[in-house]
């Protein structure tokens, strides 16, 4: 019972920190639009993070195995961040307050955006939980479940919060590079391209 305690306090830890990325970027895609389609745009980014981590769970051993996942997700990331600079801080760009508009193409383009953010961060949660869970699948679930949900209640605030303080966009645009930097630098580490010294093994 003791080791469980243990267990879930680690994966609670886990979520807190790896759900806050992911939350940070689907609030700040969703703080370039209009308040209806924010709130759609960060249910789709809910939703995505769901299902991508049930997928990921099932799959946990054999993606263990795949490094370059870890390096598309994080191109992925920087075409986001670049993507996201332009739409937040652009004057001239306006989102629509319905997708039924003339520029429904660009709520679309935000759907995306989350779920690419999804997919990139989803497999690293789930690893992370896995890890820590060990044979204890319940445990798994709850960590997971409790992902999403941090995830959801972060990514509503980050949305709004960007909206109203412009700097916190550019403090996200920072943690979204480090976090696609973090995603590259372990892929390649991975494949064993680049040796990275054991003081920094944490950060990867």
């Amino acid at each position: 019972m003791f080791e469980q305690f243990v267990i879930l306090v680690q994966i609670i830890f886990i979520d807190i920190v790896m759900a806050a990325d992911n939350a940070i970027i689907i609030g700040m895609v969703a703080a370039g639009f209009a308040p209806k389609n924010r709130k759609k745009i960060i249910i789709w980014g809910i939703i995505g993070a769901f299902v991508f981590r049930i997928i990921f769970a099932l799959s946990a051993t054999f993606l263990l195995q795949i490094a370059w996942i870890k390096i598309v997700g994080g191109a992925l990331l920087l075409w986001i961040c670049n993507s996201l600079r332009q739409d937040l801080f652009d004057p001239k760009k306006i989102r629509s307050p319905s997708t039924v508009s003339k520029e429904s193409e660009s709520f679309m383009s935000g759907v995306y955006k989350v779920l690419i953010t999804d997919i990139s961060l989803s497999l690293d949660n789930v690893l992370g939980v896995a890890g820590a869970a060990k044979d204890y699948y319940h445990l798994l679930v709850i960590g997971l479940v409790l992902s999403v949900m941090l995830i959801g209640a972060a990514a509503t605030f980050f949305a709004d919060y960007i909206k109203k303080h412009q700097w916190v966009g550019y403090v996200g645009l920072i943690v979204i590079l480090f976090v696609a930097v973090q995603l590259i630098i372990g892929g390649m580490a991975d494949y064993n391209w680049i040796e990275i010294k054991e003081p920094f093994d944490k950060f990867i």
